[in-house]
């Protein structure tokens, strides 16, 4: 797995009738493009299996400062023409620029599975020595599992009001968290694996804001430099 110190997390869905022109567009053109910004290494598209949206891409880069760098500000805020009209069939978006906190495992997987999260206030500390000490090494020995990231939003930075968002008229959300586990196993025993890891009383004592969003994809699309 490519060493990385950044994150670009989106999830997003697309209207049916803008698939075909959104699998044209982001293939050819858009992570080619986003992976050829300075600072970053590997871009990965993936398509639900279980999901409350029905994509998630995940932009890996050499450091977080990268993530709120003018190079990247620079191609946000100057879409090509093929971007313009592809944004307009994204909904429900969003979208976390972070700092890479925990990684473990050095394999990569089919299949993905994100928890998008945020913490109670005032339980941080506690929140990051359960995740670091407890949930994620369990999660990371589990029979199937590859690796397993805790990516952190740099807020400020993913606030940021870029052409792409403007085009498309609404707000992303921001999760604060995200927790990253790609897996190697049958698809039903994956999903079994990491539902129960990452069970609600699990994510309770965790600290860990309720509503949290846990989600299963299947990898469709790698672009590297």
């Amino acid at each position: 797995m490519p060493t990385a110190g950044g994150a670009v997390a989106i999830w997003h869905d697309i209207v049916p009738e803008g698939l075909a022109e959104f699998y044209a567009w982001h293939g050819e053109e858009h992570m080619p493009e986003r992976v050829a910004i300075p600072g970053f290494v590997r871009g990965r598209r993936f398509a639900a299996v279980e999901a409350e949206l029905g994509f998630f891409n995940l932009y890996e880069t050499a450091s977080p400062d990268v993530v709120a760098s003018a190079d990247y500000k620079q191609r946000l805020d100057n879409p090509t023409p093929r971007t313009l009209s592809a944004v307009r069939h994204f909904h429900h978006v969003a979208r976390s620029l972070c700092r890479v906190a925990v990684r473990t495992g050095t394999a990569q997987g089919g299949l993905l599975a994100t928890l998008r999260h945020a913490v109670v206030a005032g339980l941080e500390p506690q929140y990051r020595a359960r995740m670091i000490d407890g949930i994620i090494p369990a999660l990371a020995a589990m029979p199937g599992v590859a690796s397993v990231l805790l990516l952190e939003a740099d807020l400020a930075a993913s606030g940021y009001v870029n052409a792409e968002q403007q085009v498309r008229g609404a707000a992303n959300q921001v999760p604060p968290f995200v927790l990253v586990c790609e897996g190697w196993a049958e698809p039903a025993d994956f999903i079994a694996t990491v539902r129960s890891a990452l069970r609600d009383d699990v994510r309770a004592k965790a600290g860990l804001v309720p509503g949290s969003a846990l989600d299963i994809y299947r990898h469709q699309l790698t672009t590297v430099k």
